[in-house]
């Protein structure tokens, strides 16, 4: 049973959310500039960690229906793009835990490029397939969360999660605010969790760091050998007692997540919101990020995505693309700016890399230049510093290289996959699954102002994504008519 009735929770009324970059928002975000295109005779391979973190998806869907202007560091588009499924084909044996896709459409915003798409998917498992799970509910009970979309929000997320629980699971509870407690020892029963949330309020300052320790002692003390051993903290990030800088808490998170005890993130509210924590953190933490601005992304990340959130199927998953010079002469990789790494990162398995889940999707798309097309970049002035026609090397546009741990083992496994240079020749305008696909990076860049998307705007993109019942494809194109609208404004970097 709970270890201390707390009284319920007096919760503020919701109110308007500050424009960003105003006084009274204090928002962070950790934005970066528009990768730069690249010469393959210059740079001809592309190395970067996979991202299944969704929070900036729901973020910029926050921003949007509240009519405020878009944050340009708040739009990262490779999370944009994998907060939805694709059509890729299951694993056919969980020895290689994820399949992988790849294909060539023309560009509807530039017809002198072709995109390339490469798919990752996970097996799936259901809850029998699942392992049991350690988990340590880690609640941001500071002042911050006295608002309607916070630490109400956050007792019905977790609520959920707790509902979907097996027989062989256990919940801890910790909340934190001024001082930290553990208000539920570990326990399978549902009403016992229920009532622990229930009692919670908002009141006090913010000591997220020493609540962390507090979190990772108790995971550890409960710890499940072969089982699922994670922590799910929930909170609005504004840590401000103790331990808070981001370096100090990702440092501390990194410490700790040799030990086999994985960190997701789940962020509430608006105003005060630390996102540049929040999935930093989870990162280091070798776990995941998510945004949660709503019941109904409670119930998609907490229970229709359940093992996907919880069950590590691959670890430190790096993507590494070498391309073919006699058949692409410029690219540029449409996201993953913050998870870029050096090509000879790639091979080294003391680089950490991102984590993939039971079921989890990776997307990347490239915009690639045929060879023999003008490009983005002039023709150079002295001969020297023009690259030599390249031999013909065969019929491949690209290689594929993927590199990912299974759990428990500490050196890396390798697939490999040639790219056909006949997809390239045989491109046509995206269709289905790649339309959207395509519709989704398009407006991610339109979103954050990225320069090489031209004159393509809100109702092309909107043209562009296809018809569909499923009700989160319809959300989305229902945000791209709000953003044609001019409502919200896109806000220009500080």
């Amino acid at each position: 049973m709970p270890s201390q009735a707390m009284r319920s929770t007096g919760t503020a009324a919701a109110r308007a959310t500050p424009e960003y970059g105003s006084r009274e928002n204090t928002e962070r975000y950790d934005g970066k500039a528009v990768a730069s295109i690249l010469s393959v005779a210059d740079q001809p391979v592309s190395t970067f960690s996979v991202d299944v973190d969704t929070g900036a998806y729901a973020n910029v869907r926050r921003m949007l229906t509240q009519g405020l202007n878009v944050a340009e560091d708040a739009v990262r588009t490779e999370e944009m793009i994998n907060y939805f499924r694709y059509d890729y084909p299951r694993p056919a044996d969980r020895a290689v835990p994820f399949s992988v896709t790849t294909d060539v459409s023309t560009t509807p915003w530039n017809p002198g490029t072709r995109l390339m798409r490469i798919g990752l998917r996970g097996y799936d498992v259901d809850a029998r397939g699942r392992p049991p799970a350690n988990l340590v509910f880690l609640v941001d009970v500071s002042g911050s969360m006295d608002e309607d979309d916070k630490l109400p929000l956050v007792k019905k997320s977790l609520s959920m999660l707790a509902d979907r629980l097996g027989p062989k699971d256990r919940v801890s509870i910790i909340a934190y605010s001024g001082m930290v407690q553990t208000v539920l020892e570990p326990t399978n029963n549902t009403n016992y969790i229920r009532q622990a949330l229930d009692c919670l309020y908002a009141e006090g300052s913010t000591a997220g760091g020493t609540a962390m320790k507090s979190a990772y002692a108790l995971a550890r003390a409960n710890y499940i050998e072969g089982g699922i051993n994670r922590i799910v903290m929930a909170t609005d990030g504004d840590f401000n007692v103790g331990v808070s800088d981001n370096k100090a808490l990702i440092d501390m998170v990194k410490r700790e997540r040799d030990s086999g005890i994985t960190l997701t993130t789940l962020g509430f509210g608006a105003g005060n919101y630390n996102e540049a924590m929040m999935e930093q953190v989870a990162d280091a933490g070798n776990g995941n990020y998510a945004y949660i601005d709503s019941a109904m992304e409670a119930q998609k990340v907490l229970e229709d995505e359940l093992s996907a959130t919880l069950l590590t199927i691959a670890k430190d998953v790096k993507v590494q693309v070498e391309f073919n010079p006699a058949q692409v002469k410029q690219y540029r990789l449409i996201g993953y700016e913050n998870r870029a790494l050096a090509e000879e990162d790639f091979t080294n398995d003391s680089v950490d890399a991102g984590d993939m889940g039971a079921g989890h999707q990776v997307t990347a798309l490239y915009e690639i230049v045929p060879a023999g097309s003008a490009g983005w970049l002039p023709e150079r002035r002295y001969e020297g510093n023009r690259p030599a026609t390249p031999a013909n090397t065969g019929g491949e546009l690209a290689f594929v290289k993927l590199r990912y741990k299974l759990p428990g083992e500490s050196a890396s496994r390798l697939i490999e996959r040639p790219v056909p240079a006949a997809l390239i020749h045989s491109a046509r305008a995206p269709q289905g699954d790649m339309a959207f696909v395509t519709a989704v990076a398009a407006f991610g860049q339109k979103l954050r102002g990225d320069k090489y998307l031209g004159g393509f705007g809100y109702r092309e993109i909107g043209a562009l994504a296809p018809a569909s019942n499923d009700y989160w494809r319809s959300e989305f194109t229902r945000l791209v008519r709000l953003a044609e609208s001019g409502q919200p404004r896109r806000a220009a970097r500080d």
